[in-house]
């Protein structure tokens, strides 16, 4: 993932910065992100869903509202409706860099703001609201006893997650006056509405009253014990795998590009976070895996290692190989499967071992089910070793690297 700083102007002329995470290789389409009230771009599940999607060749960009985080403007003159003309303005852009969201994600009040800005984005095609209050006057209620100064006086002082804000009777008045029901059912977009029962600042029966108001498609995905910031890291990645899989499904792709002496498309690795070892994997452009390391040696084991991922490789090449012999032979073959094991062992320790020092060692345990003989089943097992990952692994293979421009 790349991730680029830029500027572009928000609903009052104030420039308001951005950061556009784009993918490694082809553009294939692009999201924009809403942070949470008084939150900012850089909140960690943002940052945490636009990786995997970046990953998924899905450009995305999150900007922090007019005011907050490192945006011009002041804070206090701003409410719900500016934050839905600066979501409008960020779409805006996106169009003009060639980049027309596709897909529109919300936080807490920026999931409000998102279902709000809905009916101004022509290339919505999918919206996930995170946390969303079905009413963005539910924010009020953070305001305690200082909405009544606010009522009263004109402006008051409140302290969100430890940070003073001026709340001015303009905020206060326009939130209380939004409505989400209209835009949820003319929404032309596809819905993904995700929530944290135990969500104590946005209660879980927000998330019922959004998904009854939409109309399908439509989806309700539960983040189980997740607080309404997304803080726990496990419970982001949940969050971000769950995006990046459904929102694939409603979205307009483009292809991916595939050198001509690549007739199996490009395999792209890239590293999914900074100073960690988990990597992102796109094949193709279509499919995604995750490796890492387990703890023991560093890694966070959020996924394969590289040579548990060499052993699935090795183990599908089997499997496969043997299908389509037994569909050639016709075959009484109903199942196959292939465990696959790695370890090391000295050259001269192991049954084939030539050379000095150690050698990897994979071993197969192959099961069989269907009326085969004995005869059968001996010559599956031949026709096992025949399969072009056993081949590749035995054979000497040729690893061309170079630095790309």
């Amino acid at each position: 993932m790349r991730s680029e700083r830029i500027t572009f102007t928000g609903h009052d002329g104030h420039q308001l910065a951005a950061r556009l995470d784009r993918p490694e290789g082809t553009v294939r389409a692009a999201a924009l992100f809403a942070h949470c009230f008084t939150c900012s771009k850089d909140i960690q599940a943002a940052r945490r869903i636009a990786g995997r999607l970046a990953a998924r060749g899905i450009a995305v960009l999150r900007f922090d509202f007019t005011g907050l985080g490192h945006s011009q403007g002041e804070f206090a003159n701003t409410d719900f409706s500016s934050n839905v003309d600066d979501l409008a303005a960020a779409a805006d852009w996106m169009a003009g860099q060639d980049m027309a969201p596709q897909l529109l994600i919300g936080h807490s009040l920026g999931g409000a703001a998102a279902i709000a800005a809905s009916p101004r984005i022509d290339s919505l095609r999918a919206l996930v609201t995170i946390g969303a209050p079905a009413d963005p006057g539910h924010v009020l209620g953070n305001f305690g006893t200082a909405l009544e100064t606010i009522r009263a006086e004109g402006e008051a002082t409140v302290t969100l997650e430890g940070r003073d804000f001026t709340i001015r009777r303009g905020f206060v008045e326009d939130v209380a006056q939004a409505a989400l029901e209209p835009a949820l059912k003319s929404l032309r977009a596809a819905l993904l509405v995700l929530h944290a029962p135990r969500d104590m600042v946005v209660g879980i029966e927000n998330a019922q009253q959004i998904f009854v108001a939409a109309r399908h498609p439509k989806s309700f995905v539960t983040l189980d014990d997740a607080d309404h910031l997304i803080s726990d890291p496990a419970d982001a990645e949940y969050a971000a795998d769950v995006i990046a899989a459904w929102s694939a499904r409603y979205m307009d792709l483009a292809s991916a590009e595939a050198p001509p002496d690549a007739p199996e498309g490009v395999t792209r690795v890239a590293e999914a976070e900074g100073g960690r070892f988990r990597q992102d994997i796109v094949i193709d452009g279509r499919h995604q895996l995750v490796a890492d390391e387990p703890a023991s040696v560093g890694g966070d084991g959020l996924g394969p290692s590289p040579y548990q991922l060499l052993a699935a490789g090795l183990g599908a090449c089997t499997t496969m190989t043997l299908r389509m012999y037994a569909t050639r032979k016709d075959l009484p073959l109903e199942h196959v499967s292939c465990d696959v094991t790695h370890t090391r062992c000295h050259s001269t320790d192991c049954e084939g071992g030539e050379g000095k020092g150690r050698i990897d060692v994979f071993t197969r345990e192959i099961r069989l089910r269907g009326d085969l003989d004995d005869n059968t089943r001996q010559r599956l097992l031949e026709i096992a070793d025949k399969c072009p990952v056993h081949r590749t692994l035995e054979a000497q293979a040729v690893v061309r690297t170079h630095l790309a421009a």
